[in-house]
């Protein structure tokens, strides 16, 4: 059997991303521009609602900044911002204090339509605002919606935490984030999807004074804060908008020669989103960035296919199959003898 010479075994994630997971380099701080375009698509989500945003400092934060500036404007009833051991009223401070402030802003009260400093109320916490905590939980039990940044490092417990407590979000984290069994549990019963404004492209996060700038893509401002560029970055939410339910234009028909069945599993393998035949009506492996594009009242999405052995019903059980000696009982999909990135399986479910 023909064996893989060019199985990929680099990780996708972005290597900036990577780094600060292992070395939990998770201050990431999203600029003001990237959350306006974003938090356009879901205003009608806001009235009479209390927001918090529990992975901020909480004077600085632009999460912060964009909500009580907007609060009026949006009919929010309160927000709430925490962050993790931080009460210095800079940004970039190192997180070495014990305990932790938050803020509450219950809007205008002056006129003047801005959130003047005796207008927010400053209340310290007993520990350190982790979170998990049991007095941030207590915060997060009063909110209706979350929005926030949380710590790439913590994705997977930060969801879970959200879905525990029944709580409607809108979070940063990274597109690969999907193929979690946890994520992707939640995208295959339609309870968490993509957001409205990224789909391609890398974005530029303010981060710690501290932080390694050892790759490319990074600059220093006039002011001397940092700044980095990270691929892969996405908007994960359970708030509903109108794009998402618009189809994707199907304009490629199928023929056996470009779309080959994996050699593993009975489905034809779709390497972009955009060749997705528009006359097949047979099960069908695509990238996970078709998400991006996911409209659930155009494709059912049956689970999911990759190489990392995770067990969940929402997964693809291919055959096992034989790569080389490094690689022996490969669980993913392979086309050719050649092993494929993660897929997502789907059907069209208007043919």
């Amino acid at each position: 059997m023909q064996k893989n010479t060019n199985f990929m075994t680099q990780k996708s994630l972005n290597k900036n991303l990577h780094n600060a997971k292992t070395s939990k380099k998770d201050e990431f701080y999203t600029q003001l521009s990237d959350i306006e375009r974003e938090l356009k698509h879901y205003r009608t989500h806001f009235k009479d609602k209390v927001v918090y945003c529990n992975c901020d400092d909480p004077r600085i934060s632009n999460f912060f900044h964009y909500f009580s500036y907007n609060f009026e404007k949006l009919g929010l009833k309160k927000l709430i911002t925490t962050c993790y051991k931080n009460q210095n009223a800079d940004l970039f401070s190192q997180n070495d204090s014990e305990r932790a402030i938050y803020l509450e802003y219950n809007g205008d009260k002056t006129g003047n339509n801005v959130p003047d400093p005796n207008e927010i109320g400053i209340k310290h916490l007993k520990g350190d605002g982790d979170f998990r905590s049991k007095e941030t939980i207590e915060l997060l039990k009063q909110a209706d919606i979350v929005v926030t940044n949380p710590p790439f490092s913590l994705f997977r417990e930060y969801v879970a935490q959200l879905v525990e407590y029944d709580k409607k979000f809108l979070i940063i984290g990274n597109v690969n984030a999907v193929t979690y069994k946890e994520v992707f549990k939640l995208i295959k019963e339609n309870k968490l999807w993509l957001g409205a404004s990224i789909h391609s492209g890398d974005r530029e996060f303010g981060v710690p004074d501290d932080y390694p700038l050892n790759a490319a893509g990074y600059r220093i401002d006039n002011q001397g804060k940092k700044f980095i560029r990270v691929k892969g970055v996405r908007w994960f939410t359970n708030l509903d908008y109108n794009e998402r339910h618009e189809d994707l234009i199907l304009y490629k028909k199928y023929t056996p020669e470009e779309y080959p069945k994996y050699d593993n599993y009975d489905a034809i393998n779709v390497d972009k989103t955009k060749d997705i035949p528009m006359d097949f009506d047979g099960v069908i492996g695509v990238p996970i960035t078709f998400l991006d594009k996911y409209n659930p009242d155009q494709f059912e999405i049956i689970g999911l296919a990759n190489d990392k052995r995770e067990k969940d019903d929402a997964f693809i059980q291919a055959e096992p199959y034989y790569l080389d000696e490094q690689h022996k009982n490969f669980v993913g999909f392979v086309v050719n003898g050649k092993a494929t990135y993660a897929r997502i399986v789907i059907k069209n479910k208007k043919i």
